[in-house]
């Protein structure tokens, strides 16, 4: 009996795969470490101890950081623009991929195939054109013209995660709601969307981060401060406040951590909802 639960325990991490773990960790906690560091420090001890603990851990820059109305207003505005990414690019992909996966059409294979081209767009090459469509619409310093675009460009990535989520569904659910006379909308909300929490979560995850993280569509796109997001406002505050790099540090460490947040609060269900359509069974 021993050696039977003994064989079905999962083997032990080697030497090789634990340094491997550790060099990647080291990758993602070091720069975050010096720059949530870097805040509490002067700027004559950060350019000598940039990897030290700082000598008075004084929160007066955090603290006017938060008191100010910058902050709040740049963090806000980056809220308002990913949720509204994240709400209508999960909606229309699930919707999407809920029409690929159990609603057989002409042509769908080769639609589903021209969509999933958009992964080898880079959003980069389209800056110019996406520059005059925007204007011409007057979409121009307007939060709504980013998340329209934001859409535009992560839609078919949502409707690839979501198409293999749906696929290993089991088809004895969707025939025995068609049976019940369920039509095609009440069996995707009422059915598929309690089923998919995962893959939604998993889908609001990269979006969401891909959003907060945006840089080059809003610069092109917003030309008024108080529409700013936070890659912007670090622009604008590392301007208005030259070389005082512990203050730039504390700003960018105050804006980086929601995003971080987020991530780990979701991080259990990125996880299922990524291994979710890779396993029959």
């Amino acid at each position: 009996m021993a050696s039977t639960v003994r064989r079905k325990r999962k083997p032990a991490i080697s030497t090789f795969q634990w340094a491997t773990l550790l060099i990647i960790a080291a990758f993602v906690i070091v720069p975050f470490y010096t720059t949530a560091l870097g805040g509490f420090k002067e700027i004559g001890e950060l350019r000598v101890n940039a990897f030290g603990l700082p000598a008075s851990w004084d929160p007066v820059r955090f603290a006017e950081i938060l008191g100010g109305p910058s902050y709040f207003r740049s963090l806000g505005n980056s809220l308002l623009i990913a949720v509204g990414s994240v709400v209508l690019s999960t909606l229309l992909a699930s919707m999407t991929a809920f029409a690929f996966a159990h609603i057989k059409f002409f042509g769908s294979k080769f639609l589903m195939s021209y969509l999933m081209l958009g992964l080898l767009f880079p959003s980069a090459t389209a800056i110019l054109p996406l520059f005059i469509k925007m204007r011409d619409l007057g979409l121009l310093d307007s939060h709504l013209g980013i998340i329209i675009v934001q859409v535009a460009f992560s839609i078919s990535f949502s409707v690839l995660l979501f198409h293999n989520f749906f696929k290993e569904l089991p088809k004895e659910l969707i025939d025995a709601a068609r049976l019940d006379n369920c039509g095609y909308v009440r069996i995707y909300w009422y059915v598929t969307l309690p089923l998919c929490l995962p893959i939604i979560a998993t889908v609001g995850v990269f979006n969401f981060v891909g959003s907060w993280n945006n840089f080059l569509l809003p610069l092109i796109a917003l030309n008024s401060d108080d529409k700013y997001t936070w890659p912007l406002g670090i622009m604008q505050f590392q301007g208005q406040y030259g070389s005082d790099w512990p203050r730039i540090l504390a700003f960018l460490t105050l804006s980086i951590l929601p995003a971080i947040a987020f991530f780990l609060l979701a991080q259990r269900f990125i996880i299922s909802g990524l291994t979710g359509g890779a396993v029959k069974g």
